[in-house]
């Protein structure tokens, strides 16, 4: 059996396994506390140990721009398209849906597969990307959803203080155990050090929790999966475009960028993600603001539903293209893809022309 498809396979059965153990938990809490546990210790070991056995170059720091680029692709194409998928301008559902479609969350959804599949060295240049893909959703995000909030709320909402929260942003930003040991990582590597030049103790702690991740994360993933068939289509054909418009942008950066090998399938894996956490907590800080007779301006019972359906759909899209390998490294593959995910959501949007036109023809 070919290695990639048996490695994929293994994975699917630890997110089984996750799946099954759903039932021991005690509530939330338990999840909660596995996601601090991979966020807070397992993620930042696991990088840490990857950056200090790559060579971090000047060129890499293309790559948090990038990764804006993507975010901000993301965001502009979905103005438009949204209204189109049955989520008219203006209405708490579109906000919802135009905060969530742009972010990325790599630490749950990429990063072990990256790991696995693509070595150190990808999972290093994943970590830089993704201190872009932050800036814009800790930051630009949450400028965003106060926008809205501003602009719904008018002169009632004048009292928040704007500048202290965007500092509080930024200072939680540089306080994230993840970019803390990027940070570290880069002083040591301009000191000239690597992992094998730390204590054997310290190198033997690190690299146990760093081996924690893919297993871990599998499990996680399993037993956060719910399904829920409420607004599963109306979710669904969001994610599908989604995933088409980021396979078509991936496409394109293979193109211009002449990539090839592994650092075009990172292209590729890292624009799947499955979308973050942050803009929810983002909208549902808002919500709290608004006074109770005020009308919503997110929809959150939405947002929780999106999380919950993007983390299996991206997970199933990434092992995918991994398992491919080479096949996705081509321009062409991720522009395959790109179209047959669309037929989904176009779908969607001809349907009440073909109804007029079959209307039409039988008049």
């Amino acid at each position: 059996m070919n290695p990639a498809l048996q490695k994929t396979l293994a994975f699917l059965l630890l997110i089984l396994l996750g799946y099954l153990l759903q039932r021991k938990l005690g509530g939330k809490q338990d999840l909660a506390g596995l996601k601090v546990l991979i966020l807070s210790v397992i993620l930042p070991a696991t990088i840490f140990v990857a950056l200090m056995k790559v060579e971090v170059s000047l060129t890499m720091l293309w790559l948090p721009v990038l990764a804006l680029l993507l975010n901000g692709s993301l965001y502009a194409v979905s103005t438009w398209v949204l209204p189109r998928l049955g989520f008219p301008a203006g209405t708490k559902e579109y906000r919802t849906m135009l905060m969530l479609v742009p972010s990325l969350a790599p630490g749950l959804s990429a990063f072990p597969f990256i790991l696995e599949y693509l070595g150190d060295a990808s999972l290093a240049l994943a970590a830089l990307a993704d201190v872009g893909n932050k800036v814009f959703v800790l930051i630009i995000l949450y400028m965003v959803a106060m926008h809205w909030f501003y602009q719904l709320r008018g002169a009632s909402a004048r009292s928040i203080n704007r500048r202290e929260k965007l500092r509080d942003l930024g200072l939680s930003l540089l306080r994230e155990p993840v970019n803390l040991v990027m940070l570290a990582a880069f002083v040591l590597l301009g000191l000239g050090l690597t992992i094998t030049s730390l204590p054997v103790f310290l190198e033997d702690t690190v690299s146990r929790l760093a081996g924690l991740m893919s297993p871990i994360i599998l499990l996680f993933i399993g037993m956060a999966v719910r399904f829920k068939r409420e607004e599963m289509a109306l979710i669904l054909r969001v994610l599908c475009y989604r995933a088409a418009l980021a396979f078509f942008l991936s496409a394109g950066l293979i193109v211009a960028a002449g990539l090839s090998g592994p650092t075009a399938l990172l292209a590729v894996v890292f624009a799947q993600c499955a979308v973050s956490f942050w803009p929810f907590a983002h909208m549902a800080a808002v919500e709290g603001l608004r006074t109770p007779d005020s009308s919503a301006i997110f929809d959150l019972d939405l947002g929780l539903n999106v999380l919950a359906f993007s983390l299996p759909f991206s997970t199933i899209l990434i092992l995918s293209v991994l398992a491919c390998g080479e096949w996705f490294a081509t321009p062409e593959v991720p522009t395959l893809a790109a179209g047959l995910l669309a037929l989904f959501p176009l779908l969607y949007v001809l349907r009440p022309q073909l109804r007029e036109r079959s209307v039409e023809a039988r008049a």
